[in-house]
């Protein structure tokens, strides 16, 4: 296992302080300076399973509040708000130095026999073929300073292959639908809930960049201040993250200084294995005079 799976890993493997009470690594995963949306939520998911035994999550809405230090660890209180013959439900409020960071409730369903139907998967080129992220990181890294060309291209735990990547610096107007592929090997033999909560850490992965495409915008352009405000996630079907999943991405609505974005996850076979909303800040920064 490399050292970025297994930093995310440990990411989700929380220290049980009391009854319903845990703390999670502020350090680690996809970003240094602040903590990356999609790890809080992976932690508040993970600490949710620890109070719930038989049943596997089917959606979480989270909010994010103030911005993660990951120099601080993340408490996370569990409020066991019901507990019924089909579904539980739980609220997770994260906290650093006292504060709230992000509040999420999670509702739990057991196995149930149903109607069945779903949109077909986007006939879209296979990863094969495709770069992988790293790569290129790897070659636009050269227009960084030194300072911050290591954290550009240190290794993240979760491979990504987009089927059309942007310039970083300077991308083009385009439409807002945005494709990409993306998997992590070593979630190979995970459990159930431990695959959701990594599904959940990369679902925060370019969504948000779905709704920069039109506005030929990007975090490494320069003028922009962006940020999750909120996410939702719906689980389908169980997941296999060790395999290619294709994460099919658009932006209905931007406006107001924000963005809203919807995802589709689709397994290898076809199958909608999680749905995906997200509303971000999109604030134009001002000129300095």
């Amino acid at each position: 296992m490399n050292h970025a799976s297994q930093e995310l890993l440990d990411l989700l493997d929380l220290e049980l302080l009391e009854a319903d009470l845990f703390r999670g690594i502020g350090t680690g995963g996809e970003t240094s300076t602040r903590i990356f949306g999609g790890h809080v939520i992976a932690q508040a998911l993970a600490a949710a399973y620890r109070s719930v035994d038989d049943r596997l999550c089917h959606s979480l809405h989270a909010y994010f509040i103030r911005p993660g230090d990951p120099a601080v660890p993340v408490v996370y209180q569990i409020d066991r708000t019901r507990d019924g013959g089909s579904f539980t439900t739980r609220r997770v409020v994260a906290m650093q130095n006292g504060k709230q960071i992000l509040t999420m409730s999670a509702s739990f369903h057991i196995a149930e026999e149903g109607w069945q139907h779903q949109h077909e998967m986007p006939k879209i080129a296979g990863p094969e073929g495709l770069v992988e992220r790293a790569e290129l990181r790897a070659e636009a890294a050269k227009n960084f300073s030194e300072k911050h060309r290591d954290e550009f291209t240190r290794p993240r735990p979760i491979e990504i292959r987009e089927v059309a990547p942007r310039d970083f610096f300077n991308p083009e107007p385009t439409g807002d639908t945005n494709y990409m592929w993306f998997r992590m090997p070593d979630a190979t033999g995970t459990s159930p809930a431990i695959q959701q909560c990594l599904l959940a850490y990369a679902s925060d992965l370019n969504l948000l960049g779905s709704s920069l495409r039109p506005h030929g915008l990007t975090w490494w352009k320069g003028g922009i201040m962006t940020t999750s405000l909120d996410h939702a996630m719906w689980f389908h079907a169980p997941v296999q993250f060790e395999d290619w999943h294709l994460y099919s991405m658009d932006s209905p609505f931007s406006g107001g200084a924000r963005g809203f974005n919807r995802g589709s996850i689709f397994a290898p076979d076809g199958r909608l294995v999680a749905s995906v909303a997200q509303e971000g800040l999109m604030r134009k920064l001002r000129q300095k005079t």
